[in-house]
Formats: structure tokens, sequence, C-alpha cells
């Protein structure tokens, strides 16, 4: 029995992390980030103003911030595992809208609408598939899952690149709608309904581990940090290395460099919690992050542009992937309301950056300030991560002591 079971209980596990994988290429590669390679060519062809393509970032944002909401919400899992799956059906359904129409404000409810499917699969898809893989007694981590969002982005840089030259952004879109019909099918397929109970299969009890009050203070003030960082430089990154070097246009291939070097980050940062610890791990790639944003503000060349995609990309799902799986930890009966309410913080800065940073580029021609910008808040993050480094010894050495 043992010997039959073990190979379906691996078949059964490898689909549901490819459910998962390809929910986020389409919910969040195809969705959400293939509005940054089709951006500069909306600004050629459709008329898109730099200012404008910013709000739209911005609202794309608060459709996400929207979801996160939602997501810290709700506690019962079937209704999350419903609301995943709508979310299936809205990314087709506003990458195909963009195709639709030139007019700003219906560009802006298919972007609204796209973050909100963004949200249903990077925290309810996410917090279904922890939950499934603690009840089934398998280690809780997201980093394979969280490879699916660096293969959404390296795959819409690709298939951008290679339709470029053919397809205007119009037909890009629609291309990209009935590539996400097929995605689809086995992302809505695989992933098994969930168990609303509070038990893992062998029958123990999922136990939360609540942190402090001031621990929650301080990781929420980080990740808000790492959202200024990170949304800055992947909405405006194309833009940028096309503004920086216009002869080369190597925008779309800086891109697709970024997803392959984010594809397999979420593993090695989750290896490399396994030996450094949580925090240590975190506090390291907030600090790797930081240099890939900065980079540019100091060099103009194509070997700093893919050096700085390589960094970014190595480092902005790691840090989502040691977050939201920490927060997963410390709330296994119900991961993805702790995920929403570390989000939240991450969902403000998105609405709030990319419109200052476009209003900031149109003023003064150019991203420097803006990815200066979200270089010093990201040093500020990798501060506060180092002080929960404290925070937790600290809270540690007292329960130790009431122990004695």
């Amino acid at each position: 029995m043992t010997f039959s079971s073990e190979p379906t209980r691996a078949l059964e596990r490898l689909k549901v992390l490819a459910a998962g994988i390809i929910s986020l290429i389409l919910m969040l590669g195809i969705a959400r980030f293939a509005y940054t390679p089709l951006l500069p060519l909306m600004q050629q062809q459709a008329s898109l103003g730099i200012s404008e393509g910013g709000w739209l970032a911005s609202i794309n944002y608060m459709g996400y911030f929207t979801g996160v909401l939602i997501a810290a919400s709700i506690s019962n899992m079937m209704l999350k595992d419903r609301l995943y799956r709508i979310g299936i059906i809205v990314a087709v359904v506003s990458t195909l809208g963009m195709a639709l129409t030139t007019n700003f404000w219906v560009w802006s409810l298919m972007r609204y609408l796209a973050g909100l499917s963004s949200a249903a699969s990077i925290l309810l898809g996410s917090g279904l598939i922890l939950n499934w893989l603690i009840r089934h007694r398998y280690r809780s981590e997201l980093g394979i899952h969280f490879a699916g969002a660096g293969l959404g982005i390296a795959f819409c840089s690709y298939v951008s690149s290679i339709m470029t030259p053919e397809f205007d952004w119009r037909e890009q879109w629609l291309a990209l709608s009935l590539i996400g019909v097929l995605m689809a099918i086995p992302a809505w397929r695989w992933l098994p309904k969930p168990e609303n109970s509070h038990v893992m299969k062998n029958g123990e009890a999922l136990v939360d581990n609540p942190p402090s009050k001031a621990y929650l203070r301080l990781f929420i003030a980080a990740y808000l940090c790492a959202g200024v960082g990170f949304v800055i430089s992947a909405t405006f990154i194309v833009a940028i290395v096309n503004q920086q070097n216009p002869l080369s246009d190597e925008g779309t291939l800086v891109f697709m460099v970024l997803g392959l070097a984010a594809a397999p980050s979420c593993i090695i940062w989750d290896l490399v919690a396994r030996k450094t610890g949580d925090l240590n791990a975190l506090a390291l790639a907030f600090a790797i992050h930081t240099t890939g944003i900065v980079l540019p503000v100091f060099s103009n060349g194509s070997a700093t542009a893919y050096l700085s995609a390589v960094l970014f990309g190595g480092t902005f799902m790691g840090i989502v992937s040691l977050v939201l799986t920490m927060a997963g930890r410390l709330y296994p009966s119900a991961p993805s309301k702790m995920m929403g309410k570390m989000t939240i913080s991450y969902g403000v800065a998105q609405i709030v950056a990319p419109a200052i940073t476009g209003q900031i580029a149109e003023a003064g021609g150019g991203y420097s300030d803006g990815l200066t910008m979200a270089g010093l808040f990201m040093v500020v993050g990798t501060l506060l991560v180092l002080s929960l480094r404290v925070v937790e010894q600290r809270e540690h050495a007292n329960q130790q002591l009431n122990q004695v």
C-alpha cells in the first residue's frame, strides 16, 4: 500500500504546485506584468502619456490592494477557493479588455481588475497551497510556487519581444488573452477543493503562533519599504532602460532577464533561510535588492542594466516568498489572513509610488529621482529587518526567563 500510495502522493503534490505556478504566470505574469513590456509600445502606438502610464500602474495596484483587503478579511477556506477561481476568469477578461479600447478609463478598469486577479493568485492561491502543504505534512515553504511569478515575467517579456516586430500593442494583448485561456484550465482543475477544518490529515491540530505587537509593527513597516522599492523598478524598468539607451531598445530583454532571475530565486532564498534563519536571509535579500534598484542611477550602460535586473529579479520574489512563508508559519490555520495583513502595507506602497514616480519623471524628464527614492526606502527597510532580529532575540530571552 505504501509503495503504491507514495507515487500517487507525489503526483498530487506536483499537480498542486503546478496549478499554483501556472496561476501565477496567468494572474500575476500575464494579467499584471505584461503591462510593463507593453507600456513603451502603448506610449508609441496608442498615445499613452508618461503620467497616464504611471496612473494606470497605480490603479492596477489599487485593485491589488482591494484584493489584499478582501483576503485579509476572510477566514473561510471554501470562500477563498471560490474567489481564487473567480480571479482566474478575471485575469483573462482584464487582459482581453486592454486590447478592445484606447479609452483611458476603460483601461483603468481593466488594470484595476487585473490587480484584483493578481491578489487572488499571490495571496489566496498561495494561502490555499500553503494550507494544503501543511495539512499533508509537506515542508511549509512557497519557493516552488512563487517560481511562477518570475516565470510569468520572463514569459511575457519573451512573448512581447518575439511579437513586437510583427504585432502591434493591441494584437499582443489579444494573443496574451488566448494564451491565458489555455493556462486557466490547469490552474482551475489541478488545485483541489480545500478543507475548512483546523487539523492536519493525521488529526494533529494546526496551532497558531502570533507574534508580539512590536514585532508585527516592525515587520509591516519593513514590508512597506520593500513595496516601494519593488514597484518603481518593476513598473518602469523597460521604460528606464529604453530611455537611458534609446538606440539599443533592450528594455524588454532586460525585463526578461529579470524574470528569469526571479524564477529560481524563491527556492534559493528558501535554502538560504534554512541555513541562516528567516530574518538573516530577509536582511541579506533586502540589501541585494537595494543594490539592484540604485545601480541604474549611477550608470547608463547595458551591463549595468542587466546586472541590476539580475540583482532585482533575484531578490524581489524571494522577499515576498520569505515574508509570506513566515506569516503562514505564524498562522497555519488561516495563512491567507496573516498574509493579507502583511500585504496591505506592500499594497499601499504600490498604489502611491508609481503615480509619484510618473509625475516626477514627466516633470524632470527621467526616472533617476524615483529610483533614488526607492533605494532610500529599501535602506530603511533593511534597518527595520535587522531591528526585527533584536526584538526576536529579546523576546526569546524573556520567554526563557519566564520559564525558569
